[in-house]
């Protein structure tokens, strides 16, 4: 199996990137499940049944979210409705819409992490709670977490038990893709879809002017050139164990 992971989606000029390069990507790299991060497509931040649909419409089997999964409060009526979908596993139990779901044969499984993090559940004993119920040979965590160490510590807990641990949440591509010694596909981050010349997709000089004078301003998502952030995992599908994970970064041009 082909596993293609496209990083968060910003706002409209990163569903313009994902719906002008995914299907490409799809037919280029030979993909056989396709998952998106989607939880800044809406306005930047949150996803919206409308925006789900979309990144659904130009090719995502899955579409992933994270701690800004309830930005957008209409998504709290509407996630059930929407079955590819995912919100994180570890939010409280009374959150509504699923951790995980299966997918072209494979489990994809969303999970959020705690250092620096919103208060969430204990990401390591959810993940172990679900595996132990699972017979899938194909699992692909979307790792959505702050802390590189966080990132890090999880694709080890899981070294062997999952095909790859993607991460995702700080917009910023990391150069550490490989596979681990038992077979597990490791990455702390992603990175982005979203406007290349923004800090984390959103305008540069309205973050700056927060940074400078620490007064709250609007957030507005950038402009101009969109960065397209992906990775492909090559999984045998007898053992589950990933073959090589290779990043593939697209510019498309908004």
């Amino acid at each position: 199996m082909r596993i293609l992971f496209v990083g968060d989606v910003v706002g409209r000029p990163g569903r313009d990137a994902v719906a002008a390069l995914l299907p490409k990507l799809r037919d280029e790299l030979r993909v056989d499940l396709a998952i998106v991060n989607g939880e800044n497509a809406a306005g930047g931040a949150g996803l919206t049944a409308e925006t789900a649909r979309e990144l659904q419409a130009a090719g995502a089997d899955v579409v992933t979210t994270g701690n800004h999964i309830w930005d957008q409060r209409q998504f709290i009526a509407e996630i059930e409705a929407l079955d590819f979908v995912l919100r994180p596993i570890n939010l409280p139990e009374n959150n509504p819409g699923r951790g995980s779901l299966t997918a072209k044969g494979a489990l994809v499984v969303n999970a959020i992490g705690r250092t620096f993090m919103a208060p969430a559940d204990d990401p390591f004993r959810a993940l172990d709670d679900l595996l132990a119920r699972s017979d899938a040979k194909i699992t692909v965590l979307d790792w959505h977490a702050e802390a590189t160490s966080e990132k890090l510590a999880m694709g080890w807990h899981l070294d062997g038990r999952v095909t790859a641990v993607v991460g995702s949440h700080t917009h910023v591509p990391t150069a550490d893709a490989r596979v681990l010694p038992n077979g597990t596909a490791l990455i702390c981050d992603t990175g982005m879809v979203g406007p290349r010349d923004s800090i984390l997709g959103m305008r540069t000089e309205v973050i700056v002017e927060r940074f400078r004078t620490g007064m709250p301003k609007r957030f507005e998502v950038g402009d101009g050139p969109v960065v397209f952030g992906s990775v492909l995992i090559d999984a045998d599908d007898e053992t589950g164990k990933a073959r090589s994970i290779e990043r593939h970064d697209r510019i498309h041009p908004g």
